[in-house]
């Protein structure tokens, strides 16, 4: 029972979401304009730093500073059917619901770029690159419950019938003596006794929380090639800081029994049959664990933006892989940290440990069309290289496609004091249902964005933006001993942000 009971612990290393847009570890939207325009790639301003930060080039010389803070609410419910859930003394149902909170209540960005009165252009640039919260599971999660009954449903009948096979021919020979059958006849028929057993009912506690922080620090520098072309090259240093907490405990399981004493026509014995239930705590096989993880990576990165007219401007990004290396600093109950040492799916835990988690590559490409002075409109593709990204048991493998993203929008200058913005962001992941779990999952997404920038001066800009994603459920079936496990996945997500810009 304990060896099956260890793949469980998988949980606290992946049920943390990004409460942002982007790919499955990556957060795009580092600043309020873009969540009032989500096609970021081909524009020049400084709130693009992170999306085209060659179009920087052509700013104003002198000092550009924006700051931003973000509100991201994220929920992410599982409802999960499964036979044995029936079973559950607190909610005897087939179907139970899982529900998890990623809140992120402040989340700061910063940006900066310095442009001289030539040809070159310094910026620096500072967020959140992946992460940003926490999510709680107040009740665990489905796979949690699932493997916890599905196991016991197995294993409590074969332990129920080892102690029988050792007291039940005792206790059903004192039984006969007491009904008038002398010795060493009751010895003799007891001995005869076959007896079965199944299990009624279990009971547990579950929970479970994470929290994920990629910090990441972008220095960079562009170039004037001429005066409508301009490259970029840079690095951003990225640090992870990630905690994992949870336990099952407080396991219980119900049982009965049925036994029966056949007839034997030789001592005159007709027969007898019996009965009995009884209760097992199967703490033994509780889990508790803690775990902190901490490690850092380079991305390098190149660009270049290319304004073919005043009507249009174009430009490409490129964000080579991180390798990341993350180290684990865990606290095991007894049986996590006996598991840890033999098993490879606890074993990512074990204290010391450092365990793979690359950020994918990242290509862009963005245009933006001017029709009147006024008017422009936008559109960007993203193209993720999660399939060459090494995580964990080397889970890219399960990936069918690589992760792309399209978007779209369109902002107009009502005068020279009010902007007004709207834009669209299509995800599309390539998961493939075995890659799709509780555990850590990510669905499809239509995501709209809207909002406002007001130019308080000339030197001050304030930037307001809301985005709602709209999430696409999706079901996996999962077959089992025990029968079929249906996952239906539910997210939902909205960020609200505000960032002012300063130009001296």
């Amino acid at each position: 029972m304990r060896k099956q009971l260890t793949t469980i612990a998988i949980a606290f290393a992946t049920a943390v979401p990004s409460v942002f847009a982007g790919g499955l570890v990556t957060n795009t939207n580092q600043n309020a304009a873009y969540l009032r325009l989500m096609c970021q790639d081909g524009i020049i301003d400084l709130s693009g730093l992170y999306a085209n930060p060659a179009g920087t080039a052509f700013l104003k010389p002198g000092h550009h500073f924006s700051l931003n803070l973000q509100n991201a609410k994220q929920s992410r419910n599982i409802e999960t059917t499964f036979p044995l859930f029936a079973l559950n003394g607190k909610n005897p149902s087939t179907t139970h619901r899982f529900e998890g909170d990623a809140y992120a209540p402040v989340i700061p960005s910063f940006h900066y770029s310095y442009n001289t009165e030539g040809k070159w252009s310094f910026n620096l640039n500072f967020a959140l690159g992946g992460g940003g919260g926490k999510c709680e599971f107040d009740n665990g999660l489905g796979s949690f419950e699932a493997l916890y009954a599905g196991t016991l449903y197995q294993q409590v009948p074969a332990g129920v019938n080892a102690q029988l096979s050792q007291v039940l021919p005792g206790q059903v020979a004192a039984g006969l003596v007491q009904a008038g059958v002398p010795e060493p006849y009751a010895s003799q028929l007891a001995g005869t006794v076959s007896y079965d057993s199944k299990m009624t009912g279990y009971d547990l506690n579950a929970y479970m929380k994470g929290k994920q922080y990629y910090f990441g620090l972008s220095l960079g520098a562009t170039y004037k090639l001429r005066d409508n072309l301009a490259v970029f090259a840079g690095a951003r240093v990225v640090y992870a800081m990630c905690n994992y907490n949870g336990f099952v405990d407080d396991i219980k399981a119900t049982y009965k029994y049925e036994y029966e004493v056949p007839a034997n026509a030789a001592l005159g014995f007709p027969g007898t049959k019996g009965e009995g239930a009884g209760e097992l705590d199967l703490n033994s096989i509780s889990l508790d664990l803690n775990t902190d993880q901490k490690g850092f990576g380079v991305t390098p990165m190149v660009g270049i933006d290319w304004k073919i007219n005043e009507h249009w401007n174009v430009a490409f990004k490129y964000e080579f892989k991180t390798r990341m290396r993350l180290k684990n600093k865990s606290q095991m109950n007894e049986f996590a940290a006996s598991m840890a040492e033999t098993n490879s799916v606890l074993g990512q835990f074990a204290d010391g440990k450092k365990v793979a988690a690359d950020i994918p590559s990242i290509h862009s490409f963005g245009v933006q069309y001017s029709p009147i002075q006024p008017l422009r409109f936008n559109a960007g593709f993203r193209f993720y290289g999660d399939k060459k990204a090494t995580q964990y048991g080397n889970k890219q493998d399960l990936i069918d496609h690589n992760t792309w993203e399209a978007s779209a929008g369109a902002e107009y200058d009502i005068n020279k004091y009010l902007t007004v913005s709207c834009g669209y962001l299509r995800t599309q992941y390539g998961l493939s249902d075995a890659h799709m779990n509780d555990l850590s999952f990510s669905l499809s997404s239509n995501n709209i964005g809207l909002g406002f920038r007001v130019n308080v001066s000339e030197r001050c800009a304030l930037d307001c933006g809301y985005m709602q994603t709209f999430y696409e459920d999706r079901t996996v079936v999962t077959p089992s001993a025990a029968g079929n496990k249906t996952d239906n996945y539910e997210r939902k997500n909205r960020v609200i942000g505000i960032g002012v810009t300063l130009s001296l």
